[in-house]
C-alpha cells in the first residue's frame, strides 16, 4: 500500500519511546492510521497538531500492516490553540471524526465539511461565527453514517439561512449532541463526549 495525499490530522497517540500513531482523514481514502517515526520530537510534533492540513505519505507491505507515515505541513492551526474556545472547538470536531468514522472508507463530503468547519473556526472573529457550523457538521456526520434526522425535527437554526440567536444555537447543539450520544457514540460516550461537554459549557459561560 502506498498513498501520498492531502490529509487533516485527527488524533495522535504516543507509541514507544519516540514514535506516534497518527490518524488522519483523507478525501478519497477515508480515515488512515500510520506510524510516524520520531513523532514525539520537537521538529515533528508541531506538524501533528490535530486540525493541521498535511501531505501524508503512507507505506505498508500489506493492507493489514500498520503503515509508516511521513508528513509535510501544509496549513498549521497552532495559533488557534492559544485561544480557549477555538482550541476546544478544534479538539471536538477532530475527536468526533476520529471516533465516528471507520477506517479506509471514503467520505469526501465529510472531508470537505471538516476542512470548511476548521476554516470557519480560524476565520471567525468570535464563537458566534462558528458555533452553528459545529452543529451542522455534527448533523452531516449523522447523515453520512446512516443516522440522519428528519428535517421536520430540526430547529430553524439548522434549516434556514437566518443568523440565529444563541438560544437557537444551543438548541441545535442539544439536538445533534443527543443524536450522536444515542447512535454513533453510544459505546464511546464517556471519553469522546467529554470534549464536547467542555466546549458547550465554555460557550455558555462566554455568552452568559
Amino acid at each position: 500500500m502506498h498513498l501520498r495525499v492531502e490529509a487533516l490530522i485527527l488524533a495522535i497517540r504516543h507509541h514507544g519511546e519516540h514514535g506516534a500513531i497518527v490518524r488522519a482523514l483523507t478525501a478519497e481514502h477515508g480515515l488512515q492510521a500510520g506510524y510516524v517515526r520520531g513523532g514525539r520530537s520537537t521538529r515533528i510534533r508541531p506538524i501533528l497538531q490535530p486540525a493541521n492540513r498535511v501531505i501524508g505519505e503512507w507505506r505498508a507491505r500489506t493492507d493489514d500492516q500498520l503503515a509508516s507515515l511521513t508528513v509535510e505541513l501544509v496549513t498549521s492551526r497552532a495559533p488557534l490553540y492559544a485561544e480557549p474556545l477555538p482550541a476546544l472547538a478544534l479538539e471536538w470536531v477532530t475527536t468526533l471524526t476520529a471516533a465516528a468514522l471507520p477506517e479506509a472508507q471514503p467520505y469526501p463530503r465529510l472531508y470537505a465539511a471538516l476542512d470548511g468547519t476548521i476554516g470557519v473556526i480560524a476565520a471567525a472573529p468570535a464563537a458566534r461565527g462558528w458555533a452553528l457550523a459545529l452543529a451542522r457538521y455534527e448533523l452531516l456526520v449523522l447523515a453520512e453514517l446512516g443516522y440522519g434526522l428528519e428535517r421536520e425535527t430540526l430547529p430553524p437554526a439548522l434549516t434556514t439561512g437566518v443568523a440565529p440567536e444563541w438560544d437557537e444555537i444551543f438548541e441545535a447543539l442539544r439536538l445533534t449532541g443527543g443524536a450522536l450520544e444515542a447512535s454513533i457514540l453510544v459505546d464511546r460516550r464517556a471519553v469522546t463526549l467529554a470534549a464536547r461537554t467542555r466546549l458547550v459549557e465554555r460557550l455558555k459561560r462566554a455568552v452568559a
